[in-house]
């Protein structure tokens, strides 16, 4: 049979419950001496009920072992194996952000690559379910995330590049395309996205042609977005000593355009097609969803997953049963023939905690004489 603990580091919670059940145990002795110390025997059976102090331990003990049974329910601990069908959408897309120099330029607001994040978040979120990848490029390559199901760890990843994560400077579109498709497993005509968001800037890297590679080989589509001022452009500013001012070479600040036709020739050679956002705030990811999710996402998968099955309910359930126990075990001492202590004076002395105790007479009220 097979046993696995699926959150062993909830163990570490016995160590609270132990600190509990000592803390919990020196209270109950500690209460129990100080009633000594107030009086002896003879006295407390008079002033306070009878109390049991081996009643009290047993009610300790049952509340320790239900904290016990609920650390072990969130260890999720599973024995025995079932199977079951699970389906998914098959559509893996793999985003390569630009995080070249001229991705800062401000034409689209609040610049380049903010605007691509907010992009590439809108789009996501239409893609519940959905393998999501991605690759950063400049003058090189990288693997910022790779085909993950985990959509929050993708949102950390994108939220954390930039410019400075660049080793070279240039754009290498076509590096960032054959990068990409390396990440699909199967070369499957369907389900598989590129999706290029930049300016559209290339220093020799053959990007048609890396589109083309990626659709005949991988079967994966390559769809461009360009962002940025295809006709004037924008100065790229830079930071240097807490100063502010635009990038220059050879003494002339620098200019960068957005290239739609390069981009149009990258979609065309992918079989995909490229979305012109400029410096609009269009609502892409819509456009994006018609052109891909509702095209590109695979039939329905459906595939046998063996699963371990959880038992976490039967130590809860072991749980509330110890503590619904503790509830019904009283503290007092149950006296001789059944009656309670505060089932009125008795006809002769008792002998529940070991000493007699005198039976206390009425005292009548005095007469008033009258006046």
């Amino acid at each position: 049979m097979e046993f696995i603990v699926n959150n062993p580091s909830a163990f570490h919670l016995l160590w609270l419950v132990g600190l509990l059940a000592g803390l919990g145990l020196v209270r109950t002795l500690a209460a129990g001496r100080a009633l000594r110390r107030f009086a002896d025997q003879e006295l407390l059976g008079r002033l306070v009920p009878v109390r049991s102090m081996s009643r009290n331990v047993v009610r300790l003990a049952l509340v320790v072992g239900a904290l016990v049974l609920v650390v072990v329910a969130l260890a999720d601990i599973r024995w025995g194996v079932r199977t079951v069908e699970a389906t998914r959408r098959g559509l893996d897309v793999v985003f390569a952000l630009d995080v070249s120099r001229s991705m800062l330029a401000e034409d689209a607001s609040p610049n380049r690559l903010e605007r691509a994040k907010g992009l590439i978040k809108d789009l996501i979120d239409r893609l519940p379910g959905d393998r999501i990848g991605l690759i950063a490029f400049a003058g090189d390559v990288s693997v910022a995330c790779p085909l993950t199901l985990n959509h929050d760890a993708f949102r950390m990843s994108l939220d954390e590049l930039d410019v400075r994560d660049a080793t070279r400077g240039g754009s290498l579109l076509g590096d960032a395309i054959r990068r990409a498709a390396l990440s699909f497993s199967d070369t499957a005509p369907e389900g598989k996205v590129i999706v290029i968001v930049s300016d559209g800037e290339d220093h020799g890297s053959l990007p048609a042609e890396a589109a083309s590679e990626a659709r005949t080989e991988r079967g994966a589509r390559v769809f461009t977005i360009g962002l940025g001022d295809e006709r004037e452009g924008a100065r790229i500013p830079v930071s240097e000593g807490g100063t502010r001012r635009y990038l220059v070479s050879e003494g002339t600040e620098v200019w960068t355009r957005m290239d739609p036709r390069g981009l149009t020739e990258i979609a065309k050679a992918g079989d995909g097609a490229f979305i012109p956002v400029g410096t609009t705030t269009a609502d892409c990811a819509a456009i994006l969803q018609g052109l891909i999710v509702d095209s590109e996402r695979k039939s329905v998968e459906a595939t046998l997953v063996r699963q371990h099955i959880p038992r976490f309910q039967w130590f809860a359930a072991g749980a509330f049963f110890l503590l619904l126990l503790e509830c019904l075990v009283g503290v007092r001492r149950v006296r001789a023939g059944g009656a309670g202590p505060a089932s009125g004076p008795t006809s002769g002395p008792t002998s529940t905690s070991g000493f007699s105790a005198a039976t206390p007479t009425p005292i009548a009220p005095a007469s008033r004489s009258p006046a």
